[in-house]
């Protein structure tokens, strides 16, 4: 009775020992994928993350009306580029 408790014992803690090595591969496995999408993210994030300052619109109007004198705007094309500054779109 005590050699087959034993031989029990023993199969256990193999199987045992065996799922724990598994399960650490399995996680560090999943941990670098992870890490490699966050700093995969990251840098995309940041570019992302990171508009351009919103051009002043006083200084927009200023290049439209240089557009509009050199004829490269009509009035309607400096009209309607002027509204869309000004309404903030």
């Amino acid at each position: 009775m005590a050699a087959r408790t034993a031989v029990v014992a023993g199969t256990a803690t193999a199987v045992s020992g065996r799922v724990g090595r598994r399960q650490q591969r399995k996680y560090a496995s999943q941990d670098a994928q992870y890490a490699e999408q966050v700093a995969g993210g990251a840098s995309q994030g940041a570019a992302a993350a990171a508009p351009a300052p919103p051009e002043d619109p006083y200084e927009a109007i200023a290049k439209l009306s240089k557009l509009h004198d050199s004829g490269a705007l009509t009035d309607q094309e400096f009209a309607d580029a002027k509204a869309k500054i000004l309404s903030g779109v």
